[in-house]
């Protein structure tokens, strides 16, 4: 559906996308990941037409900006960080100013689309309203509503929860839910929990570049685990324990937890990063009369591995 291919911007000397390559499969929700000043809203704003890069190439179906730019912009739907909204209209009017202004002037089909949009967006009972009293979340539908006019096959959001609060979130998320069931979306987000719940598949970027690309699952589970396991014994001591972990001649790295209130000696065990050692840990322990109680293999949360990729050292 959409390939991006090496996308640089420079702003004079800055470098504030540093050749990207992407591509986006129909039907999926991709999401933007990445801290403040990333590049993640210049990237948007050149994949919708409204930046021309520096270099690189956008490609959409068979269209390729900027030649076809007018033609690839009409097949999107695009949602900035600020919804761009007129406060002093009725919900109503202006929806019906973005439908005449976007080429839908069939009053039938006008009114088609805003029951459609009303019951997507959760707008019925905000739709003589003024702008200007709804709250942001409001707002936010509002701007997605805007972005939906035309029906577009693709939609392009810009940090759509930002400043919402929990609830707020969580509507919106369910929206951009049920809208890519039917289309290809992609949204830039640096809340973590925003891109695991809603995403497909993300694309972590820092200072202009891609560190990661791939679904949450494989990104937990992939070449940044740290193969961390939990390991929780009754029976010995903690140094008994101890000293057996370090004598099976597995290069483990061993880390003694505090007892807890079960009186379990506890390890974190930083085990090969290619090999998963639990069996051997397993068998090893059969031969005593130790009990198990515990023998896991951490996986990563998004945040760590986020907050990996991203650090200014990396």
């Amino acid at each position: 559906m959409i390939e991006i291919q090496d996308l640089t911007k420079y702003y004079n000397d800055f470098c504030a996308v540093d050749q990207i390559s992407l591509s986006v499969r129909p039907g999926e929700i991709l999401g933007l990941l990445g801290p403040n000043g990333a590049g993640k809203t210049t990237t948007l704003r050149m994949l919708t037409g409204f930046f021309k890069p520096t270099s690189g190439r956008i490609s959409v179906k068979d269209l390729h900006m900027p030649e076809d730019t007018l033609k690839i912009k009409s097949m999107m739907g695009y949602l900035p960080e600020s919804a761009p909204l007129y406060h002093n209209m009725l919900v109503y009017d202006y929806l019906t100013y973005v439908a005449n202004l976007k080429g839908l002037t069939d009053p039938a089909r006008q009114q088609e689309q805003f029951h459609s949009l009303a019951d997507l967006c959760g707008l019925s009972d905000i739709m003589h309203k003024p702008i200007a009293t709804l709250s942001k979340g409001l707002k936010q539908r509002v701007g997605l509503a805007h972005a939906m006019m035309t029906d577009p096959e693709i939609l392009i959001l810009d940090e759509p929860t930002s400043g919402l609060d929990p609830n707020q979130i969580a509507e919106i998320r369910s929206i951009i839910r049920r809208i890519g069931r039917e289309k290809t979306i992609v949204f830039s987000t640096h809340i973590l929990s925003e891109a695991e719940a809603t995403c497909d598949r993300i694309v972590i970027i820092h200072n202009g570049k891609v560190v990661a690309d791939d679904t949450t699952a494989r990104l937990k589970q992939g070449a940044l685990q740290d193969n961390l396991i939990r390991l929780a014994l009754k029976g010995p001591d903690m140094k008994t324990a101890r000293q057996f972990l370090a004598d099976m001649d597995l290069n483990l790295s061993v880390n003694a937890l505090p007892p807890d209130a079960e009186d379990l000696v506890r390890f974190e065990i930083q085990g090969s990063p290619d090999r998963d050692v639990r069996p051997d840990i397993y068998l090893k322990i059969r031969e005593t009369d130790w009990i198990i109680m515990e023998l896991t293999k951490e996986t990563q949360a998004l945040e760590h591995i986020f907050q990996k990729l991203t650090r200014e050292d990396t």
